[in-house]
């Protein structure tokens, strides 16, 4: 299934954001405006202590989508929008062409962070794809993946652990081979 740009956009921010949890690099107001910045989100922000604690909060929650079965997920995305009170529209703005927004744009961030993930994990159900969200393959990793290859092969989170298993690899069919 290929999705939307914007559902790509906001299951790679998803990912990002649980990501964050272990080791744990969402602690500061400067951190959080670094995610925000680097998934482009809009609407309004309070750059606040309280804002960030709302953020981090929900981490574990989102992290719910990852093993779990598909009417958990159902159930989770149904919950997700409904405290959301989501209302989706068609929107264009900073440069995005027609997408949803589903919450008002003066919203808490964490409302519209948890309503845009609970919408772009309506399409990944609705493709079947849940496959597509698993966990880092390597042995002392407990980081989620998302896998957007055309041929379902991602293995590993983006903090190296594909690098250290190759080398690893390598090196125990170096010592091997000698």
């Amino acid at each position: 299934m290929d999705f939307t740009h914007d559902t790509r956009l906001s299951l790679q921010a998803l990912t990002a954001l649980v990501n964050t949890r272990h080791p744990d690099t969402l602690t500061t107001v400067a951190d959080l405006d670094d995610l925000c910045d680097r998934w482009r989100w809009s609407g309004g922000r309070n750059h606040d202590e309280a804002e960030l604690q709302a953020v981090r909060d929900v981490r574990d929650r989102l992290a719910g989508f990852w093993g779990a079965d598909e009417q958990t997920v159902v159930n989770l995305i149904n919950a997700l929008l409904f405290e959301g009170n989501a209302l989706p529209q068609l929107v264009r703005h900073d440069g995005f062409d027609w997408h949803i927004h589903a919450t008002r744009p003066d919203d808490p961030l964490v409302v519209r962070m948890v309503v845009e993930y609970a919408m772009s994990m309506m399409d990944v159900v609705r493709a079947g794809d849940l496959d597509r969200l698993s966990y880092c393959a390597a042995d002392d990793c407990d980081q989620v993946v998302l896998d957007l290859s055309r041929n379902r092969s991602r293995k590993f989170c983006d903090s190296g652990c594909g690098n250290r298993s190759n080398v690893a690899a390598y090196r125990a069919r170096r010592k091997r081979a000698d």
